[in-house]
């Protein structure tokens, strides 16, 4: 993974070179129409107090967990026994970040919605709350942070959430049988190239035209660049939108030719 140092002067050669995020200059419809009424909606919807009211909930408790990680780990934290408070400063998804998650969902209005790596169900919470009617199944390589998504589920009042615990490797594919068609997935399980290529394509055999998929921390390491740069190659995806921290794709079949954007968010 790439050091704090590394990242930032990433960060700052994206700020730089990206669109300026007001949709000027950008040619695509669709793109500029996803520019005005998600990246720039600042609407304060009523579900955001609460998950945040959450997300400061746990960033105060102390208590310890023995934790699984199946994935590339922590860039802070190296033990296996964590507090909730460290992993919830240190693993989850910003505020921001959060709720541009709500609002995709808000925006597409998918009716299944596959999130791998729960967490702490901040999220989850996110994803779940954007469409009440929408179904959406998370998945958590932790049990013990499984538990505590689940009891933030019940506190938050989120009926449509239901986490699948375990390894992605020994999970995800017999959750992929029992589903149909995937409209939304949020792609934050494993931070390495080969696992999160494979969980790519297998959550692409379930995926249609209208299906939008999210990859978490595509400028993470060398490794998820080289993933997200094989992502932008797959013959089925047509458009993609690098908003540094996350990565959306698409796979429109509208679109004659395949467009890459990177947008200032």
């Amino acid at each position: 993974m790439y050091s704090p140092f590394q990242l930032a002067v990433k960060y700052i050669r994206y700020y730089l070179f990206a669109e300026n995020g007001k949709g000027h200059g950008v040619h695509s419809p669709f793109v500029y129409d996803l520019i005005i009424k998600v990246l720039n909606d600042d609407r304060e919807f009523y579900v955001f107090e609460p998950i945040e009211e959450c997300r400061k909930m746990l960033k105060g408790k102390n208590t310890e967990i023995t934790i699984q990680d199946f994935g590339a780990g922590s860039r802070i934290e190296k033990s296996s026994v964590r507090s909730v408070a460290a992993i919830a400063i240190t693993s989850l998804k910003t505020k921001k970040y959060g709720q541009l998650l709500f609002r995709l969902v808000n925006h597409f209005s998918p009716n299944m919605i596959l999130e791998l790596g729960t967490s702490l169900g901040i999220t989850s919470s996110y994803l779940a709350s954007a469409n009440s009617n929408a179904k959406l199944i998370t998945m958590e390589g932790s049990s013990a942070v499984a538990l505590i998504a689940a009891d933030n589920f019940i506190q938050l009042g989120i009926n449509n959430a239901t986490i699948v615990t375990g390894n992605f490797d020994d999970t995800l594919a017999k959750t992929l049988e029992n589903i149909e068609l995937i409209n939304f997935a949020f792609l934050d399980g494993n931070h390495r190239y080969e696992p999160t290529i494979r969980y790519f394509e297998q959550v692409l055999q379930k995926s249609d035209e209208f299906t939008v998929i999210i990859l978490d921390d595509i400028h993470w390491s060398k490794e998820m660049e080289a993933a997200w740069d094989e992502v932008k190659n797959h013959h089925a995806v047509t458009l993609t939108i690098d908003l540094f921290f996350v990565g959306l794709v698409f796979f429109r079949k509208e679109q004659k030719e395949k467009q890459h954007f990177i947008i200032r968010y």
